[in-house]
């Protein structure tokens, strides 16, 4: 697939997909966008993308739709509402979903697509939304073998790597495996801070120390600096956490395996979406801990916002 013949669309504006929109206007493609709130398209409206009012408007125009959406009935919505993609989706219109959304919905959706002609690939993204601002996060793909290597170009457009999974269903699972690892090691990574900082050391040194040793994670890399800055701002909500916990256990269930850590984690995110809202950052989880304690996690030359 060249790049100058594709013309693509992208649905959800949010803190990942106004990224990923932005990569591919970078890239060259024609990109045609449209979200329920019209200003977050702003920057890639200036930048050269145009603007639709509707799911179905962007299908009738363009040969690829990507969505970047926050729940699986966002993503119905979207898809198989009034005005969605597929009231205006043409025969052979191929839809790249970059949510994180639930496996049995995927798989549902898929088959009504089938049905009007229209291809799906799931692909969501990992690494968070400094990555994704750097055409660097990671895709996981699930679909059609034949139709991802049509795709790729435009995979490669939004991040890198580009992870083929297996067939379709295959992304959802390994998506949440790793975002459950992720809220794991987030509360992990406050109670470590936060036994530092009771033990008398210096939070600077302690988040040096731990990044170059053999409790390091990415997580520790990335959201640590955000906690120990006091922003929180890792560009990731609590309700989207609690969503994404909820899908692994859910899977656990399914799968027949026991999430012992997950399931704690789990109920740690609730008590903190109780607490603060579930629009505030997901990082906050460890706030549970300081304000229990009493102690604020806060250190000098942190960043607000991850670059």
């Amino acid at each position: 697939m060249s790049s100058t013949s594709v013309h693509v669309g992208y649905i959800g504006l949010g803190n990942l997909g106004r990224h990923l929109a932005a990569s591919l206007v970078r890239a060259g493609h024609q990109v045609t966008v449209t979200d329920l709130d019209r200003s977050a398209a702003d920057e890639l409206l200036t930048a050269g993308a145009q603007w639709a009012d509707t799911p179905a408007a962007i299908a009738s125009v363009c040969d690829v739709v990507f969505t970047c959406l926050p729940s699986p009935r966002a993503v119905d919505a979207v898809v198989a509402g009034a005005n969605g993609l597929l009231a205006g989706a043409r025969d052979g219109l191929v839809w790249i979903d970059n949510s994180t959304t639930d496996q049995d919905e995927t798989m549902r959706l898929a088959a009504l697509c089938a049905e009007r002609g229209v291809i799906m690939l799931e692909a969501p993204v990992t690494g968070g939304v400094h990555k994704a601002a750097a055409g660097e996060i990671t895709v996981l793909v699930g679909g059609d073998e034949s139709v991802y290597q049509r795709m790729e170009p435009l995979l490669a457009a939004i991040g890198s790597p580009v992870l083929y999974m297996g067939e379709l269903g295959s992304a959802a699972v390994i998506k949440v495996i790793t975002n459950m690892l992720a809220f794991i090691h987030l509360v992990a990574a406050g109670e470590a801070l936060m036994l530092a900082k009771r033990g008398g050391l210096d939070l600077t040194k302690a988040f040096h120390a731990i990044l170059n040793s053999s409790g390091n994670s990415f997580v520790h890399e990335t959201e640590s600096q955000v906690i120990l800055n006091g922003s929180y701002n890792i560009g990731f909500t609590m309700d989207l956490a609690c969503k994404d916990l909820g899908f692994a256990t859910k899977f656990g269930r399914e799968f027949g395996v026991p999430l012992d850590l997950a399931s704690m984690t789990e109920q740690t995110f609730i008590r903190a979406r109780q607490q603060y809202g579930g629009g505030a950052w997901s990082s906050q989880v460890v706030k549970l801990l300081e304000d229990a304690l009493a102690t604020d996690l806060r250190a000098p030359g942190f960043p607000e916002v991850l670059q």
